[in-house]
Order: C-alpha cells, then structure tokens, then sequence
C-alpha cells in the first residue's frame, strides 16, 4: 500500500491493519520454517509494510 493511502485511513484502522500484517508475518515465519513457503520476499514486503503502516500510525500521534 502506499504511503498517501496509509496517510488517508484513521487511527482505528491503522491500529486493525498492523495486528492483521504482525499475524501475517508470523504465518509466513511459520511457512518458512516448515518448507512450504515458496516466494521468500513475501516476508520482507511485510515487514515493509508494517514499518511504514506504524511510521504514519506514530506520525498521526504527534
């Protein structure tokens, strides 16, 4: 997702979307370890998104 689409949702949701990429990071770890995880960037562009969904998130708090 983009960044001007991050900066467009409200608080609740930014809040909704970290817990749903910390969960889906967590799957693909588990996937990862047990072989069956078949695009391993998958990881990274998660955790991707989630550094930039929490800098809006904090940006928003200030």
């Amino acid at each position: 997702m983009k960044l001007a689409e991050l900066r467009k949702k409200d608080k609740k949701e930014l809040h909704k979307s970290v817990l749903d990429l910390r969960k889906k990071i967590s799957d693909l770890r588990f996937k990862f370890s047990s072989n069956k995880l078949k695009n391993v960037k998958e990881i990274s562009l998660a955790k991707k998104e989630l550094a930039r969904t929490l800098t809006v998130l904090n940006e928003n708090i200030k």
